[in-house]
């Protein structure tokens, strides 16, 4: 309530920061008036602004449809424009939904794009999504030396599904010898 009393003359003046801040606190319960819908406004407002973070909190709440109706349409075009800012997790889920999204023809190549640009800035799962596109030959050639390398990487980072690929590819002797310790271990 405190943060939104401050941010509230600052956001109605237009300052994209304080919008984005108020639609956060709102979308997720926060506040008196705690309401997702009005959040959402908040952040268009904020997202229209060209306010990178603002536009992935919006595409994110496109994606659950919180305060908004579920669209992966409208989450695709919001995280889209923070991806082309440099945002890593909104290009990290732009990847994500080329290549998985509802009710679309995956685009393995350009969610392959997407997944480098957030890789290169430390995301790990696009690491992981990225050996899996080497592994499944989807959006890349196959390559399961590649596909390991980049597991190895992401599991590194702690990555969950990273360190699942990496003991697979252990178990099987793919890309690594096999080793049922060091399945075992990841």
């Amino acid at each position: 309530a405190a943060a939104i009393a401050v941010w509230l003359p600052l956001a109605q003046a237009g300052n994209a920061a304080a919008q984005n801040g108020i639609g956060m606190c709102l979308i997720g319960g926060l506040g008196a008036d705690a309401d997702p819908a009005a959040g959402a406004k908040w952040l268009l407002a904020a997202a229209a602004q060209g306010h990178a973070e603002a536009q992935r909190n919006l595409a994110n709440a496109y994606m659950k449809g919180e305060g908004v109706p579920p669209s992966d349409v409208d989450a695709e075009l919001w995280y889209r424009r923070a991806a082309e800012q440099g945002d890593a997790a909104a290009q990290d889920m732009l990847s994500w939904l080329l290549a998985n999204g509802d009710d679309r023809t995956p685009d393995y190549a350009e969610a392959m794009k997407w997944a480098q640009a957030a890789a290169a800035q430390g995301v790990a799962a696009s690491m992981t999504r990225i050996g899996l596109f080497h592994h499944n030959a989807v959006g890349a050639a196959r390559d399961v030396d590649a596909a390991v390398s980049w597991w190895r990487k992401a599991a590194m980072l702690g990555d969950a599904d990273g360190q699942a690929m990496l003991g697979a590819a252990h178990h099987i002797g793919q890309g690594v010898p096999r080793d049922p310790v060091a399945a075992y271990a990841w």
